[in-house]
């Protein structure tokens, strides 16, 4: 599949909560994609070339004392991610990008019936903007090498463990299987998933899922 032969709309690219709030937590240090900004940059780079618009997510907690209250100073994009003047940049308190933000109205001004889904993490809120964005009418990719998670503890396991604990209990989930299961959820069904590699060359389908299948495993 071609993913510019099937464009019939204008496109945008949604980056979803790469902030620095992440990388100042302890489990940063399990992440499943630490070279995630570099892979965002690509598909950026990509999005304007192409003249698509970019929009940019934050995640905040207003009074919540954690690294996603403002008050905090890291709810800010991780270093290396500039916006362009024009570029919007939105802070939400939901877990998708669409509910607490003025996203559908700026992307309804644009044009765009396209997005392109990357950020953090991939089984919340990426995957939750993905599946709102679908059932909203959008035709969604999901990019799912441009997107990070961590290991997910077992709903019974008891909170605050050091990342040791966690990855010590064979009940966590490794970030693998959650990025694994991520995508099994949404293809077919509310996402094409692709790759960076297929966006910015344009092309899918079966280099494109031998792709997926390596970012998965990683």
């Amino acid at each position: 599949m071609d993913l510019t032969s099937r464009r019939s709309s204008r496109r945008a690219l949604v980056v979803v909560d790469v902030q620095e709030s992440f990388r100042r937590r302890p489990s940063w240090a399990v992440v499943s994609s630490p070279d995630i900004v570099a892979a965002v940059d690509a598909l950026v780079a990509a999005s304007r070339a192409a003249g698509d618009l970019v929009v940019w997510v934050l995640h905040a907690e207003p009074g919540s004392g954690t690294v996603f209250d403002p008050a905090s100073g890291f709810v800010r994009l991780m270093a290396g991610l500039d916006p362009r003047p024009g570029e919007p940049v939105l802070t939400k308190t939901a877990h998708n990008a669409f509910t607490t933000t003025n996203l559908q109205q700026l992307l309804t001004q644009h044009g765009v019936r396209e997005l392109l889904v990357c950020g953090i993490r991939t089984e919340q809120c990426c995957e939750t903007t993905a599946r709102l964005a679908s059932d909203l009418g959008y035709d969604v990719t999901f990019v799912v090498d441009a997107t990070a998670t961590m290991p997910l503890a077992h709903p019974d396991a008891p909170a605050d463990r050091s990342i040791e604990d966690l990855l010590a209990d064979p009940t966590t989930l490794p970030a693998s299987a959650v990025v694994e299961r991520t995508v099994y959820a949404l293809a077919g069904r509310f996402a094409t998933i692709a790759t960076v590699a297929d966006v910015v060359g344009g092309t899918a389908g079966a280099a494109g899922a031998v792709a997926v299948t390596a970012a998965v495993a990683d």
